[in-house]
């Protein structure tokens, strides 16, 4: 009985996990690249892009069998399927110039709220436990400053949460979001401080020093993080998309952070879909010209920030009632 029972088993078990290695062909050059079958057209580009470095929408993937496929990003390898030592060709230029408006970036505005239930099954996927270990393995997160011991974690989305990137301006200063130096001032006497954007590691520096927040005397920033961090996963009613694990943080320094002492603020609730107690959906900062005089979003951020500094567990508060906790914070001092 036992041995039918491991017979059943392997045959039920996904052969998706198994690790794939293909040969892509580049400016004249062969590159080894190692993936899995669970792995999306969008990791193996990113794949790709850590050893070529051609972004993953500059690549166009060719190989003859498989026509168009390898144009959906959201398509997982296993489906394919691509076998180990396939070779395919990519097509792409490397950005010398830094392109400074991030225009031509798809941006996502159907942002989704996935239920409760799945939810968890999406966190506790062994598929995506998976994805999150290779991930924490293959990305090596590079500190700006030391971590400082007895702090807590914020992780800080660029896109909407701290910059309109889609509005022109003659000066990058006037697409700030309001109080973001004030904010982070504040933010850094109890939390240290991590950005993580979508975009590269390149954009993430030049929109940082452009800003200001990596020269300024009065905080530090811990580490930048880019898309090469982030993980593709599947959801039953969702598909595929990407997202933020922060588990990958946690991984590298499990002595500094954990999901007790780590807050996250992002425009899109999807990122955290790995995390979900440790995210808070920050209102998108657009239309800078319009909202700049009125944008207090920040200014009410601090305050939340600081209200639960103390606390031990963070991951047991809704985030999504921030405003009403500063209330009742606010409440309780008055009458004090």
């Amino acid at each position: 009985m036992a041995s039918l029972a491991d017979a059943s088993a392997s045959a039920s078990s996904p052969v998706s996990e198994e690790e794939i290695t293909l040969i892509v062909k580049w400016s004249g050059k062969e590159y080894t690249i190692r993936v899995c079958g669970d792995d999306s057209i969008s990791e193996l580009k990113r794949r790709i892009c850590e050893v070529t470095n051609v972004l993953p929408k500059r690549q166009k993937l060719l190989y003859p069998k498989m026509g168009n496929k390898l144009a959906d990003d959201s398509l997982l390898l296993g489906q394919i399927p691509i076998k180990s030592s396939l070779k395919m060709t990519m097509i792409g230029t490397v950005e010398d110039e830094i392109i400074i408006d991030q225009a031509d970036a798809p941006e996502i505005i159907d942002d989704f709220e996935i239920g409760q239930d799945e939810l968890v099954d999406v966190k506790d996927k062994d598929v995506n436990k998976q994805k999150l270990r290779r991930r924490a393995q293959q990305y090596k997160i590079n500190l700006l400053n030391p971590c400082r011991a007895g702090k807590k974690l914020l992780v800080l989305d660029i896109d909407y949460t701290l910059f309109d990137h889609r509005s022109t301006a003659e000066n990058p200063l006037q697409l700030m979001r309001p109080y973001l130096h004030e904010f982070l001032t504040a933010a850094y006497a109890e939390y240290d401080i991590m950005i993580w954007s979508a975009t590269n590691l390149k954009w993430v520096q030049l929109k940082m020093d452009q800003l200001g927040v990596l020269s300024n005397p009065n905080y530090k920033i811990t580490a930048l993080m880019d898309h090469m961090a982030m993980i593709t996963i599947h959801s039953d009613s969702r598909g595929v998309f990407d997202c933020k694990p922060l588990g990958l943080i946690w991984a590298q320094f499990p002595e500094y952070y954990s999901e007790k002492n780590t807050i996250m603020f992002d425009d899109l609730r999807r990122n955290f879909v790995m995390n979900p107690q440790n995210g808070l959906t920050i209102r998108p900062f657009r239309k800078a010209h319009a909202n700049r005089e009125t944008d207090e979003e920040l200014l009410k951020l601090t305050q939340y920030l600081l209200a639960i500094a103390d606390l031990e567990d963070l991951s047991v508060l809704n985030h999504k009632n921030w405003e009403f906790y500063n209330e009742d914070n606010a409440k309780r001092r008055r009458h004090h």
